[in-house]
């Protein structure tokens, strides 16, 4: 990594926090559906492959990508319902549902954060914030910019600038960490900002893209 970077800014979803799928799926399981987490996955690098050729569609970038993502898993169990689509994509749009941490994840953005200025970047419904708080590392970020609040979603420039902005970075010492090429890669870019993907179902892989499958990974390649 460059030694210019000063501030690396996060993505929330798949990167900091993941989805709570037991509640999620609670109306899958009800009906005696229960999909396996590699099935899940599987059905991620699906849809990031679709919606990123699709450069994000029309509308929400958030909403877009977690329609085609359940119209996917729907389609595999052999499920045909568009009320249970929608209320699927519901949940998956409410930041409270996003409330899975993993182990050692305050503990490696301690370590990120002796060395840069960390904040958080991310496409959700003006909740993000208090969610991080509640799992216990809102405080390791100077600023949270959540497009709910400021109006402005990923891949959207006026939502990296307003970030940016916020911190007193400037684009060429910031880096973006994010899931999602399309939204979040490209958006990063195009701001000027440098940017990785945090890819942790693999879906990048063969791509030649930058990118990580651990935040442990992520922190190897900035300080080392």
């Amino acid at each position: 990594m460059s030694s210019a970077l000063r501030f690396i800014f996060f993505d929330v979803g798949h990167t900091l926090l993941f989805p709570d799928w037991k509640f999620i799926l609670q109306p899958l399981t009800k009906r005696g559906c229960e999909p396996t987490l590699e099935q899940l996955r599987a059905i991620d690098r699906k849809t990031r492959k679709d919606f990123d050729e699709s450069a994000a569609g029309a509308g929400s970038p958030n909403i877009g990508f977690w329609r085609c993502f359940h119209s996917y898993l729907l389609e595999s169990l052999g499920i045909s319902d568009e009320s249970l689509l929608e209320s699927l994509i519901a949940a998956m749009a409410k930041s409270d549902n996003w409330n899975q941490i993993r182990p050692g994840t305050r503990e490696v953005l301690e370590g990120i954060g002796q060395s840069f200025q960390l904040a958080v970047i991310s496409n959700s419904d003006g909740g993000v914030a208090r969610v991080l708080d509640r799992c216990g590392i809102g405080d390791c970020f100077l600023q949270v910019i959540d497009s709910g609040a400021v109006g402005y979603e990923k891949p959207h420039p006026a939502i990296f600038e307003m970030a940016l902005n916020a911190v007193g970075a400037r684009p060429e010492e910031s880096l973006y960490v994010g899931d999602v090429y399309c939204v979040d890669y490209v958006g990063a870019t195009r701001a000027r900002m440098k940017a990785i993907l945090f890819d942790i179902a693999g879906a990048y892989r063969e791509t030649g893209l930058p990118r990580v499958e651990s935040l442990q990974e992520l922190r190897t390649r900035l300080l080392n």
